[in-house]
């Protein structure tokens, strides 16, 4: 009996070592929330000694009003609720916000266990500063928020740029050719002309149809008409019927004209969102078949982009250099909105968007 005695008392010790040399801050409570034991490492962090914390309430150190929240938290029954806001990554990981003895808050993580000792109920809590965790969280969370402006800013600017230039294409380097191609016609009606110069009067206007054309393409590209003169529905419709002609894949535009009267910011974002993933079908998916579906729902406008293709796998959803997916996810960011991209391999792809308006 007395070496059973003997090993409990040893066990003790050896659970006692390891709670004072502990590198978190370990504090014991009964039911009432006074504190029966602490380590060196919890008199450290709250600037205070082991005697002077025994004995006290744990509302002096953990103030109840930073322990309980109206959302989900984690408890135990006692004659004062112990209560911890859960926030962690584990069932038992808690954030709290801790006082020192000189009054200054910090933020906490803990978790919370509860052991019976001699028919009383003893409740454990294990604590870790988080400050400079918290510290680099905050300034992580500032410097997305500067890149997802400086990216919205940088956006607006290209396609300011994009706008001139195409109206200098086409108001311009257009005519001009427009105005070459007339004078070659009226060279043509010359009464005077051998068949050798008639054959290179005929190739030249064969080359300023194709230059026309090819000029007409690029600053379509670049800038629609359509998006300034017509709005939303008459740039995805042209953008639609390109895409057809171009690549011979079959695409559906399924949307209400009247419904896709927007700004000129969320409608030249939108525009290129579909654009991008129209791009990413034609490099990607090697789909037949294309539809776009675009409505107005309860304040939101809902977009979908549905392929026939190989599908997409979920590795290929970040990769390192999707630029194309990362700009749609920017575009859609910029407006408040949700983007999910789901795909299943040999069913094709559904890309889903959601913006309030």
């Amino acid at each position: 009996m007395e070496e059973t005695s003997s090993g409990i008392d040893q066990s003790q010790m050896r659970m006692t070592g390891i709670i004072e040399n502990a590198n978190d801050a370990i504090i014991s409570t009964d039911e009432s929330q006074k504190i029966v034991q602490a380590n060196a490492a919890a008199a450290a962090m709250f600037r205070t000694t082991v005697e002077e914390m025994q004995g006290k309430s744990l509302e002096d150190y953990l103030p109840q009003q930073e322990r309980t929240a109206p959302d989900e938290h984690h408890s135990y029954p006692g004659n004062n609720e112990i209560s911890i806001r859960m926030t962690g990554r584990r069932a038992t990981d808690h954030a709290v916000i801790g006082v020192k003895s000189n009054g200054e808050e910090f933020p906490l993580e803990g978790s919370i266990s509860s052991m019976m000792v001699n028919d009383d109920r003893i409740y454990t809590v294990i604590l870790r500063d988080i400050t400079e965790r918290r510290q680099i969280q905050e300034q992580m969370a500032q410097s997305h928020k500067e890149l997802s402006q400086f990216a919205i800013a940088l956006n607006a600017v290209r396609e300011e740029e994009r706008k001139h230039i195409a109206r200098d294409l086409h108001d311009d380097l257009g005519q001009l050719l427009a105005a070459m191609r007339m004078d070659l016609s009226l060279l043509q009606q010359q009464p005077v002309q051998t068949s050798r110069s008639e054959q290179l009067l005929g190739s030249m206007d064969k080359l300023l149809v194709t230059s026309i054309t090819s000029l007409r393409r690029i600053a379509t590209d670049l800038r629609p008409r359509a998006l300034d003169e017509g709005g939303l529905y008459f740039a995805l419709e042209s953008l639609r019927k390109e895409f057809i002609a171009r690549h011979g894949i079959d695409c559906r535009l399924v949307a209400n004209e009247a419904a896709l009267a927007l700004d000129d910011a969320r409608s030249t974002a939108i525009f290129r969102i579909i654009q991008e993933s129209l791009t990413n079908i034609v490099r990607h998916a090697q789909a037949s078949k294309v539809t776009l579906k675009l409505a107005r729902h309860k304040g939101f406008l809902v977009i979908s982009i549905q392929d026939d293709g190989r599908g997409i796998a979920h590795a290929e959803l970040h990769k390192e250099r999707s630029f194309g997916l990362v700009g749609m996810r920017e575009r859609v960011r910029a407006m408040q909105g949700e983007l999910s991209i789901t795909g299943e391999l040999g069913h094709g792809t559904l890309i889903e968007i959601t913006i309030p308006l």
